[in-house]
């Protein structure tokens, strides 16, 4: 046992402090922690109890360090898995942590799957594929991808961006057109009949007669 000695301000004040034990320094703890665990001098301490706050700390740090990625934007939980991973968190500090962001909905793979989605069709249409391919890398369940991207259409979707990347680029000729826009759609997972329909269609608004 030990007794707390001392509790100082740590280099960011008001949001770390520092626990001195016995007139040693012992360990920093986020002050969060250190007001809700009513830390005091005159304390007594065991080296299981410093051990808890240790814990405490940890998933304390990794709490707050995942609502700082979720102030950006949604996040997959194999996103917000990964991201904490490499920030140096540990998986048994970690999974707690998604469990609480579950329960409390700042982490949904439902409500990550609509933004995503709805994101990419407002700013930069996928196809239905590709949309698909990107949810299954963040991790996203088969069933909700399934529903998620159902209501993309892929013909409209294709249509838009071409029409709007021809507005902007001079073409020599059909054949130009047919290249650069579509390399340009098929980057965006389009397929091949998608393709055809699209630029046939945007040549015929130019007033020329699909070939």
């Amino acid at each position: 046992m030990g007794i707390i000695t001392d509790i100082r301000e740590g280099k960011q004040p008001g949001k770390r402090v520092n626990i001195y034990i016995d007139g040693r320094f012992a360990l920093v703890l986020d002050i969060e922690v250190s007001v809700k665990e009513k830390l005091k001098t005159g304390i007594d301490l065991t080296p299981e109890r410093i051990e808890q706050l240790g814990n405490l700390d940890r998933t304390n740090r990794c709490y707050n360090a995942a609502l700082k990625l979720l102030e950006y934007r949604p996040r997959s939980e194999l996103e917000l898995r990964d991201r904490l991973k490499r920030r140096g968190f540990n998986q048994d500090i970690i999974e707690p942590v998604i469990t609480r962001l579950s329960e409390q909905g700042f982490v949904n793979d439902s409500t990550f799957a609509r933004f995503w989605t709805e994101n990419r069709e407002s700013f930069s249409p996928r196809s239905r594929y590709l949309t698909t391919l990107e949810l299954r890398k963040k991790g996203v369940a088969e069933d909700v991808i399934k529903e998620t991207v159902s209501g993309i259409d892929d013909e409209e979707g294709a249509y838009r961006i071409a029409q709007k990347r021809a507005g902007t680029t001079h073409f020599t000729g059909h054949d130009d057109l047919q290249k650069r826009l579509g390399d340009y759609l098929k980057r965006r997972g389009f397929n091949y009949e998608t393709i055809k329909k699209t630029i046939d269609k945007i040549w015929k608004e130019r007033g020329v007669n699909s070939p």
